[in-house]
C-alpha cells in the first residue's frame, strides 16, 4: 500500500524558468513515461502469475514512483509563487550573485527549493548559504557554518 504524504498549501517560489522545467517534467511523466509504464504493466499481467514476475513488480514499483512525482509536481506548480522581477538592490530568489570567498570569486544564482541544483550553482533561498544571502547588500559579507569550518563570504555584486 502506498502511503500518500499531506503537504502544506504554502506558496513554493519558483523562478519563471525553474516553473517552466517542473512543467516541462510533469508533462513529460503524465504524456510519456506513466502511459509506458502502464503499457509495460498490463503486459506483465497478462503473463500470469503475479507472485512470481519480477516485470510485473517491477513495472508496480516504477509506477508508484512516477505517481509520487507527478502528485508532488502538481502540488508545486499549483503553489508556484513565480518571482518575475528579482530586485538588485538586495539579494532574494531570482538574482544572481557574485561572492568572494578566500580571494575566489564565485557566482551563484538563488532560486526556489524546487529548482536548486549545487552542480550548476543554483542555491536555494532555504539552504543555509542561500538563507543568509537573502537580504544582504552589496559589499556586506556573511558567514556560513561549513564542515570544514566557518567560511566567509563577501557580496560583490547582484544581478
Amino acid at each position: 500500500m502506498v502511503k500518500k504524504v499531506i503537504m502544506e498549501d504554502k506558496k513554493v517560489q519558483v523562478t519563471q524558468q525553474g516553473y517552466d522545467e517542473l512543467a516541462a517534467e510533469l508533462m513529460e511523466l503524465t504524456e510519456e513515461k506513466r502511459p509506458s509504464v502502464v503499457s509495460r504493466l498490463e503486459r506483465a499481467r497478462q503473463e500470469g502469475d503475479l507472485k512470481e514476475n519480477s516485470d510485473y513488480t517491477s513495472a508496480r514499483e516504477e509506477l508508484d514512483f512516477l505517481d509520487g512525482r507527478i502528485d508532488e509536481l502538481k502540488h508545486v506548480i499549483d503553489n508556484a509563487e513565480i518571482i518575475k522581477n528579482a530586485s538588485k538592490g538586495a539579494v532574494g530568489v531570482g538574482n544572481c550573485v557574485v561572492v568572494q570567498i578566500n580571494g575566489d570569486t564565485h557566482e551563484y544564482n538563488i532560486v526556489g527549493e524546487w529548482e536548486a541544483d549545487p552542480m550548476e550553482k543554483k542555491i536555494s533561498n532555504e539552504s543555509p548559504l542561500g538563507k543568509q544571502l537573502v537580504g544582504k547588500k552589496v559589499g556586506e559579507e556573511i558567514e556560513v557554518d561549513a564542515p570544514a569550518g566557518k567560511i566567509v563570504y563577501k557580496i560583490l555584486e547582484i544581478k
